[in-house]
């Protein structure tokens, strides 16, 4: 079964409300953080949809430490959720990922990247729309680029897809950390009804999908 046929048959299954209808009720500052990760790892960034179930994904992978959902890709100075949901900023749901380079290379992340979501929907991923859901792989390094590019092009001849992937390859400047409660968020709220209705199907199938190590 094509990824594509799942994520429709999941969404026709399970009534929903979206996303950006759970995560209201914040006023929490959002701060930028520095690109520096910390002696002997690396960062990467990649948006792929809603954070919560990208940084669930990525934590599960052997060689990640960490992720960290916030918001890349835009204009606007500290973003915060409500401003970023508006469509305006040119932001979009992003996860930060701090790695291990000696366990997991940034060419193994653009395949966890691929394998997590679906690429060929612009502007959208499942129950939520908006350019802030768009996907994009980021890069940091002109290597990263060709590599990233690289990745594009091989799932795109891959077969895994029927339609054409419109994921974004962009250079990443800045990261902006998003509010609190966004943080590990599935960790905190296993029940909640976007969790367990999108994220954690969205996770079951990367786990069948993806080739690689998993914790």
């Amino acid at each position: 079964m094509k990824v594509n046929s799942f994520f429709t048959l999941a969404l026709l299954l399970v009534a929903l409300v979206s996303c950006e209808a759970q995560k209201k009720g914040s006023d929490s500052k959002v701060n930028i953080t520095s690109l520096k990760p910390p002696t002997g790892k690396a960062i990467a960034a990649f948006a792929e949809g809603c954070f919560w179930c990208s940084e669930h994904i990525f934590e599960a992978v052997v060689g990640i430490d960490s992720a960290v959902s916030g918001y890349a890709g835009g204009t606007t100075k500290n973003p915060t959720y409500e401003l970023v949901n508006t469509e305006t900023t040119g932001h979009a749901e992003t996860v930060l990922v701090y790695y291990d380079p000696k366990v997991i290379s940034y060419e193994e992340l653009t395949q966890v990247f691929f394998t997590s979501h679906d690429p060929t929907t612009k502007d959208r991923q499942g129950p939520d729309h908006g350019s802030s859901y768009r996907s994009i792989l980021f890069y940091l390094t002109a290597e990263e680029k060709a590599i990233a590019e690289k990745s594009l092009e091989s799932f795109e001849k891959s077969g895994l897809y029927k339609n054409p992937i419109v994921s974004e390859i962009k250079k990443l400047t800045e990261f902006y950390r998003a509010e609190g409660y966004h943080q590990d968020f599935i960790e905190h709220n296993p029940n909640q009804s976007y969790v367990r209705g999108v994220s954690i199907p969205r996770f079951e199938l990367f786990k069948r999908t993806y080739k690689g190590n998993l914790k």
